[in-house]
């Protein structure tokens, strides 16, 4: 697509957002590394991101920076991009007293114009940073400022600007506006509409393609259906492999076999649950579990298929490639995703995986599976972790335990969905905490598992906010489940945000 809104990738975790943001507001964005400034061709306007390293430490993530200001087109530096520039144009940048991470004010500079028009003088903001601009170049006007006089915006010319906060998280209230400001400067704004987009990916998918075999992983979640539905729409030769790994929730593979007989698209099952569970017994570390359930994933696919098998298929979302950042990104690794493992990665590497929806965020597939004429059964699903209720059960993975799990987990479900709730969560599940704690059943001494319930909003699982679910139900959800699940006799509601704590425990 032409102009391009390019995104360059410091390593922010929340770098992905300034993307959604912008395709919220209806315009086409894309993210690039520092090294690929010069790939964007001809952007509409540049967006800096933040990012974990400081711009004082050696070999600190750099910039063209003259050929930034040959774009022509306008600039704007969050947190790290801010401090960033600010060096650039021949200030300074110092070590802050205090790393300043949570919400703060920000104080709008009077008579200063800015990307800030139509906010009101004082607005609520989100920071994340621990350096500060210390020095000012000549010419540089300061746009706001933090209840205590900081300086946490700057213009530096027309083009130009810099703002210390996160304009793409929720909890900056007008993170929106602020960005509609900053585009309005740019000209020939590209337009985004997912309908549209459509054609792109399956333009893409043919292409890359290319009259080859390819075998797609299914599992009747959101990514992997909208996958199989585009493949399909793109006229792909594709046999569609389900695997039943053992972790799945309960009654889940008849489940996915009817979705997809609904939707017309052969699968093919495999089950292969003793081999994943077998290979799990004593594995304690969640990434070495992760790890283990990726290789042998694609190892059931290729021994299902045969080897004249020339590509695989996957349903990788970038909240995924963003969490597994690996040593050669800039961005810090969260989690290892079960997609993006050694062996899938070798495979890249040889040209053998396509990942057609891996710029597109969970409420974007969704609409696409709309556009694709899936039904909201599937379409509106909660999403569903790749490596199943493994990253549910902290610890080692025992038969035995995913069988509280999935006990537990459909109570809870079925409960959400019966007092209208299903839909108002973004995802609820049941996890297994590993320790046992002391209570009493039947007048006796029980020594059982601990349980954790969690639903949370979100809109791309890059941030998330506990739901406040109402007393009478959780009290309804913990009786069902200590009365009805053998091994439990404990049940507590996670109430942790993202971050700092992961959607899922592991």
């Amino acid at each position: 697509m032409d102009h391009p809104i390019a995104v360059i990738d410091f390593g922010s975790q929340y770098t992905q957002l300034i993307v959604r943001r912008i395709r919220e507001l209806g315009y086409f964005s894309r993210l690039y590394q520092p090294s690929e400034l010069r790939e964007t061709g001809s952007p509409a306007a540049v967006i800096l991101s933040g990012g974990p390293r400081s711009t004082l430490e050696p070999g600190a993530p750099e910039i063209d920076f003259d050929y930034l200001v040959e774009l022509g087109v306008p600039v704007l530096g969050v947190c790290y991009g801010m401090q960033l520039l600010n060096r650039k144009f021949g200030g300074e940048v110092a070590p802050g007293n205090t790393r300043e991470y949570g919400p703060a004010t920000l104080m709008i500079e009077a008579g200063v114009d800015s990307i800030f028009n139509g906010l009101k003088g004082h607005s609520q903001i989100w920071m994340s940073h621990s350096d500060t601009v210390s020095v000012l170049p000549g010419g540089c006007q300061i746009t706001g400022r933090n209840l205590d006089g900081i300086p946490v915006a700057l213009k530096w010319n027309d083009l130009f600007y810099g703002i210390q906060f996160h304009p793409e998280v929720s909890h900056t209230k007008e993170g929106s506006e602020i960005l509609k400001n900053f585009l309005s400067l740019a000209k020939d704004l590209p337009p985004f509409k997912i309908a549209s987009f459509k054609d792109e990916l399956i333009e893409r998918v043919q292409t890359e393609v290319a009259g080859r075999k390819v075998v797609c992983g299914v599992s009747g979640g959101v990514d992997s259906s909208v996958l199989a539905a585009l493949l399909h729409e793109a006229g792909v030769d594709t046999r569609n492999i389900f695997v039943d790994t053992g972790l799945l929730r309960l009654n889940e593979a008849a489940e996915v076999q009817a979705i997809f007989e609904e939707v017309g698209i052969a699968i093919e099952t495999v089950d292969a649950s003793e081999r994943f569970l077998s290979a799990l017994a004593g594995v304690t570390d969640p990434e070495e579990k992760r790890r283990i359930i990726g290789r042998i994933f694609v190892e059931v696919f290729f021994d299902a298929v045969g080897s004249d098998v020339e590509l695989l298929a996957q349903g990788t979302l970038y909240p995924d490639v963003i969490e597994s950042a690996t040593s050669g990104s800039i961005a810090s690794t969260i989690k290892t995703h079960h997609n993006r493992v050694d062996q899938i990665m070798q495979l890249k590497k040889e040209g053998r995986v396509i990942e057609p929806l891996d710029n597109l965020f969970k409420d974007e597939v969704r609409e696409l599976g709309r556009v694709l004429g899936l039904p909201e059964r599937v379409v509106g699903r909660h999403p569903f972790p790749g490596p199943g209720l493994a990253v549910r059960c902290p610890g080692e993975v025992t038969p035995e335990k995913i069988e509280i799990i999935q006990k537990a987990d459909k109570i809870y479900i079925d409960l959400l969905r019966e007092r209208h709730w299903y839909d108002s969560v973004w995802q609820a599940y049941a996890a297994l905490i590993p320790t046992k704690t002391v209570g009493v059943k039947g007048d006796e001494r029980s020594y059982e598992y601990a349980l954790s319930i969690r639903a949370v909003t979100s809109e791309d699982a890059m941030t998330a906010e506990w739901v406040h679910l109402p007393y009478e139900l959780l009290g309804e959800i913990s009786n069902r489940i200590l009365n009805e699940v053998p091994g439990v006799n404990r049940v507590l509601y996670d109430i942790s945000t993202k971050p700092p704590a992961s959607i899922e425990w592991e």
